[in-house]
């Protein structure tokens, strides 16, 4: 299975300019058919606290675009949004569509980051979720959620994902923190980890990029750097099912 992230420059609360950075990346490295395809968090507008302004129902313009995308170019895609649920209460979700253009789950984080003022502007997801992707057992996670390893430990327990999916807008001057966090979430879980954050400037903070794709082991795979950039890399899911035989450290695992 091939993993794919786009890291960019979000345009601020500007949809169509997102959507054209995300059209050409595609365009200029085509991924191949059926590879899994993965965007920041709130990769259409930025990570913005203006949920009246940026967010939108189900069905709306970034879940048409994002699904039109996924027929076009025969790849699965995980993406952030900024989703109305009931009573119109927005939340930070990170979108599933299948090669077919299906939104096949949606999951909304559930740590907000209240040092931002997240949480007076979103509502909290309440569980993880899993979902299968050409034969892997993908689990997605958003930014701060990266902080809380019991999110991480309690769908491993349930679910056994062989692939963490985190997407983020995470500050440049906790970059160190970003690289550490992932690399323990995939030894910890023994799984595979993408991490695709942004780079830029947004009113609030700056981005340092480091998007990655780091093995079982917390070995780097691939990494974007600190520039726009399209990281991919090949997912030896066997090799990975014979390590957690040989060394079943999950079956051990007492959540509950």
């Amino acid at each position: 299975m091939k993993v794919v992230g786009l890291q960019f420059d979000l345009a601020w609360e500007n949809k169509g300019a997102n959507f054209a950075t995300v059209e050409r990346m595609l365009a200029d490295s085509p991924p191949p058919a059926g590879s899994l395809v993965v965007l920041p968090e709130m990769f259409a507008t930025g990570f913005s606290m203006n949920p009246s302004a940026i967010a939108e129902p189900p069905g709306g313009e970034t879940e048409k675009f994002l699904a039109g995308l996924a027929r076009r170019f025969g790849v699965q895609i995980v993406a952030g949004v900024a989703r109305l649920g009931a009573g119109d209460l927005a939340s930070n979700q990170a979108l599933a569509f299948s090669t077919d253009g299906a939104l096949v789950a949606a999951y909304a984080k559930r740590r907000l980051f209240s040092p931002g003022g997240e949480d007076q502007h979103y509502q909290p997801g309440r569980q993880s979720i899993a979902f299968e992707a050409v034969g892997c057992r993908v689990a997605p996670f958003v930014c701060y959620d990266l902080r809380f390893p019991e999110l991480f430990r309690e769908i491993a327990e349930a679910q056994r994902p062989e692939l963490f999916a985190v997407i983020a807008n995470f500050p440049a001057r906790r970059t160190s923190h970003w690289l550490r966090l992932l690399a323990a979430r995939a030894i910890e879980n023994q799984a595979y980890v993408i991490g695709v954050n942004r780079i830029g400037s947004d009113p609030f903070n700056d981005y340092g990029g480091r998007s990655v794709i780091m093995d079982p082991q917390g070995e780097i795979m691939a990494d974007g750097g600190t520039i726009e950039a399209t990281i991919g890399a090949g997912l030896d899911l066997a090799s990975l099912r014979e390590y957690r035989a040989r060394l079943p450290f999950l079956n051990d695992l007492r959540l509950t």
